[in-house]
């Protein structure tokens, strides 16, 4: 007894269902010849006639024959009409079934007629058989059912061509129903050429339970052995997503042939068992059954490699394909195409591409696929005109019409997108519903919403992917409010939501901070089952972390059963966004230590986590870890490394990186010339921003912010005033407010008030809080009473609620000793239960992050701290430190100020620092306020009294304090 070799069971990457079928345990004969006929043309319907015809001995038949190899079939009808070959049954056979396989339906009803005509062939079995065949062939299954129904007699064959030509064209329910037409009213008995039919019409519906029974009857019948009912049952198993049970079924048959082998890899396939496809097709290889993969086969592995990314796999393939001659089968080499592509081998696409002198529409949509789904514009219209042009002339469908929009996704692509849809007015392609989604889709994606609209009302019959086009063009795109009313208009016609509208009114509400309806909608997933499915979920997630409400988002995330790399990446990068890096190192540890590998997102995410804290250990560690992780190509990654570095307070090290990139485009000269800004470098910014030009790359808005940035916080006023100028006239940049707001904060700093508020009055935009706000810091630094109040005035319009503006106010004029007018502020802010930010500073030891704040003497090791600050303070007294109790803005007795300058957080950080390090160490300390000239002037004695260098990043800048200097200059 030979053994059965079947594929191992473990069905490890999806859930299957659990439904046992009782199966007949025959042993498989080792004489047994596997056939490698279709599954739908078994034994029972070859012979559908008991005469016998010598084709030499009739030279009409083999004209006829002749005639029905060309293309033309008209010929091969009037040869029939000429001859006495009208008379011949079988070459009237021949010619139908020659109508059927060119899908020639004229000729074919032409031939019908002739039938019909004849008294000798009205009731002929087998050309009423080939008529019933022929128009289902030619997509016609209601003529074939007039010709059935107008029958007298019928014999099984005419029965089973009726339930194929259903099943052919995919009207399953009618070839169900016929089928209990044959077993109540007939007495036929179904044969091995109905029950694969009536399978396939089960896979069709998905109905798994009408599977089964007919699973039950080939049982009964005694049809369970039979090679084309297993391999109908595989697939049908494998269709509705019961792998365990295709598995049986594949094992216990008594006889298999190369179909069982490609129906259990197309079941696996289908079902994300991709580990179980290529074991099946390893099986196949070995030789044991004596099977040779044949097109099919090669064909059905191809795509898992596609999906899988497995080039390497992919190119065995290619080469056993090629080493069989099914390289230049035309279902090969678009398979092939198709694989490279997706791989992200376009090369290789395009060469077999190329070198192919059969191509259909399926290579050129392949190909033009791949160069769509990488965004490369021009080379995919190129194929989309060439491919309608000589030799060619090859005839644009949907699927090609919908390729080519996948690279319609920025405003630049309007003309070609416009061109587009020209072309498919004119060629009748706009009526396809698909096509006239996607169009909405894509000029949503471009930018004109009107357009979109625009198509999507010229849609006749509406469906819910119609307005799912419109809904998600609105919420991703630029007027999430939109895509809530016409959600409100799509209920309204009577149609419910599918999960992709959840999805897209989730992100609407995300985009406008809207967590009322964004609750609603969460109810509504939650009563309908969606909340798990992974998309609503990440969508959910993005609604609360845009709300800042990371408890709820955090809940959510726990109650993920199955968290994908997505989630993980989104609620890492929430936390980052909303200002708890600490959260979001807590959870990319915890996303490590559960064995998931984190990508360039992740990586992005946490190096900007590491900089909000200025945690240099730990971003020097993540560094090492995407350098073994070969991560750092990646241009994200490697603009993310330059800024935690530079934010760390290492501009050498940003320097080092940035230099080191093989490829360094806008973003990365970007932000290495922001780094140099927040280290107070102008020149060397300045520097870097020449190089970028003599580099060939050309400037954008983001370079200009952190140039202006850089003469700020470097004093240059005359050469931020010149790049002002340069901006639209060189290069065709439209200053807009974050521009105006680098330069007011500029000429602020430089005490040139007057100059800033005439730059405000003068702006072509209506000036937002941010700028006022600038101008009142530096009307509080310069003591300017008069200009202060006016412009909190103007900020207090505009921003009522916003605790930092009364504290500015309130600091203004105890600067100038208006102690009413600060108790006025404080009062009104007591009120309106505004509460003014705590001042909070950190630093990172030993990968640790340790905060402080003002005043706080809970810690364990206060004492210990206060301890180091009293001989800090006594050593720097003797080099000339005197408290500045102006840094004190509140009306207290001067002893009581001292007191309260000891305990600003920054002081408390570095006596910290001092405590835990040794001697020499530099000290990196944050603090999200701007620090204040007391702090300031400590630092910089305090780093000369123990020869360290202290690093200070406020919410401004960068101060490097070493020796007794600052790196500002006593600019900040």
């Amino acid at each position: 007894m030979a053994s059965t070799v079947a594929p191992p069971l473990s069905l490890h990457h999806r859930h299957y269902h659990h439904h046992h079928t009782p199966f007949v345990h025959t042993p498989i004969s080792n004489t047994t010849k596997h056939s490698l006929l279709p599954i739908f043309t078994p034994k029972a319907t070859l012979s559908l006639s008991t005469k016998t015809h010598n084709r030499k001995s009739n030279p009409s038949l083999q004209e006829i024959n002749k005639l029905c190899e060309s293309p033309n079939l008209t010929e091969a009808l009037n040869f029939l009409q000429r001859t006495n070959a009208l008379n011949n049954a079988e070459a009237m056979g021949v010619l139908l079934q020659a109508c059927g396989r060119q899908k020639d339906i004229e000729t074919g009803r032409k031939v019908h007629e002739l039938v019909s005509k004849s008294t000798q062939f009205s009731n002929d079995f087998v050309l009423s058989t080939r008529l019933v065949t022929m128009y289902s062939m030619c997509g016609s299954p209601l003529d074939s059912r007039l010709v059935f129904d107008g029958l007298q007699r019928k014999n099984l064959f005419l029965w089973n061509a009726l339930v194929s030509g259903y099943v052919r064209n995919e009207l399953y329910d009618e070839a169900i129903s016929l089928f209990m037409e044959l077993i109540s009213v007939t007495e036929f008995k179904p044969d091995n050429f109905t029950l694969p039919c009536v399978i396939k019409a089960c896979a069709g519906l998905l109905d798994v339970g009408l599977g089964k029974v007919i699973h039950g009857m080939a049982m009964k019948m005694g049809l369970i052995s039979d090679v084309f009912v297993g391999n109908a049952l595989i697939a049908m198993y494998g269709k509705c997503g019961f792998v365990e049970d295709a598995v049986k079924v594949f094992e216990y048959m008594p006889e298999r042939n190369l179909v069982s082998w490609n129906s259990m890899i197309s079941g696996f396939s289908e079902n994300g068992f991709f580990k179980e496809c290529y074991n099946t097709f390893r099986e196949i290889l070995k030789g044991g059954e004596g099977l040779v993969p044949d097109v099919a086969t090669i064909v059905t592995i191809l795509p898992i490699c596609a999906a899988e990314g497995d080039v390497v796999i992919g190119m065995v393939v290619h080469c056993l394909a090629a080493k069989l001659g099914l390289n230049h089968d035309l279902m090969v080499n678009n398979a092939l195409i198709h694989m490279y592509s997706k791989c992200g081998y376009l090369a290789e696409a395009q060469t077999l591409f190329a070198k192919s002198d059969n191509k259909n529409v399926v290579s050129w949509n392949t190909v033009i696929g791949g160069y769509s789904g990488e965004g490369n514009v021009c080379r995919t219209f190129d194929l989309l005109r060439e491919m309608q042009m000589e030799p060619w002339k090859m005839k644009v469908n949907e699927v090609t019409i919908l390729n080519v929009l996948q690279a319609c996704l920025e405003k630049s692509e309007m003309p070609c997108l416009k061109e587009l849809h020209g072309y498919s007015f004119r060629h009748g392609l706009q009526d396809d519903e698909l096509v006239a989604n996607a169009f909405v889709a894509a000029y949503a994606k471009c930018g004109s919403l009107s357009s979109a609209e625009h198509v999507f009302y010229g849609i006749e019959t509406k469906t819910v992917n119609s307005w799912n086009a419109l809904i998600g063009g609105h919420a991703q795109n630029g007027d999430p409010r939109k895509a809530l009313d016409l959600y409100i208009q799509m209920t309204y016609s009577g149609l419910a939501p599918d999960w992709y509208s959840i999805g897209s009114l989730l992100l609407a509400c995300a985009h406008l901070k809207c967590l009322h309806y964004g609750k609603e909608i969460h109810g509504f997933a939650l009563r309908n089952g969606l909340e798990m499915d992974s998309f609503i979920g990440i969508s959910l997630l993005s609604l609360y972390i845009h709300c800042r409400k990371m408890l709820s988002a955090r809940a959510l995330f726990d109650r993920m059963e199955n968290k994908i790399l997505v989630s993980w990446n989104a609620m890492i990068a929430g936390y980052s966004q909303n200002a708890l890096p600490d959260e979001s190192l807590n959870l990319f540890r915890q996303m490590l230590s559960n064995g998931i590998q984190p990508y360039e997102i992740a990586i992005t995410t946490i190096f900007g986590a590491c900089s909000q804290l200025s945690a240099l250990r730990l971003g020097k560690e993540i560094h090492g870890f995407t350098l073994k992780a070969n991560l750092t190509e990646d241009v994200f990654v490697g603009c993310s490394l330059i800024d935690m570095y530079a934010k760390s307070g290492c501009i050498e090290q940003s320097q080092r990186v940035f230099d080191s990139l093989k490829e360094k485009d806008e973003t990365s000269w970007n932000v290495i010339i922001a780094g140099y800004g927040i280290h107070g470098h102008g020149n060397k910014a300045m520097e870097l921003f020449e190089k970028m030009q003599r580099s060939g790359h050309k400037p954008d808005g983001f370079t200009f912010v952190g140039l202006l940035m850089a003469c700020s916080h470097s004093g240059l006023v005359k050469e931020g005033l010149k790049y002002l100028n340069q901006m639209q006239s060189l290069y065709g940049i439209e200053p807009k407010l974050e521009f105006y707001a680098c330069v007011v904060d500029m000429l602020g700093r430089a005490g040139q008030l007057d100059e800033a508020l005439k730059l405000i009055l003068e702006m072509p935009e209506e000036p937002d809080a941010g700028i006022w706000s600038s101008l009142l810091s530096s009307c509080r630094i310069y003591g300017d009473l008069d200009m202060g109040i006016k412009v909190a005035e103007k900020l207090l319009a505009l921003e009522p609620d916003k605790a930092e503006t009364y504290v500015l106010l309130s600091n203004l004029y105890a600067g100038s000793g208006k102690w009413d007018d600060v108790r006025r502020v404080r009062q009104i802010m007591k009120e309106t239960g505004l509460r003014k930010d705590a001042g909070r500073s950190w630093i990172e030891l030993g990968g640790e992050v340790f905060s402080f704040v003002v005043g706080d003497e809970l810690l364990p090791e206060s004492e210990e701290i206060r301890d180091v600050w009293r001989r800090l303070e006594e050593k720097i007294s003797i080099i000339g430190y005197k408290p500045n109790t102006d840094s004190v803005l509140h009306e207290l007795r001067e002893e009581e100020k001292i007191e309260v300058l000891r305990g600003h957080s920054e002081k408390l950080a570095i006596s910290f620092g001092l405590l835990k390090t040794t001697k020499g160490a530099t000290l990196r300390i944050c603090k999200n306020l701007r620090i204040c000239v007391d702090c300031h002037n400590a630092a910089k004695l305090i780093s000369k009294a123990v020869e360290r260098e202290i690093i200070v990043r406020d919410n401004k800048r960068f101060h490097h304090f070493k020796d007794g200097f600052c790196s500002c200059q006593d600019y900040w």
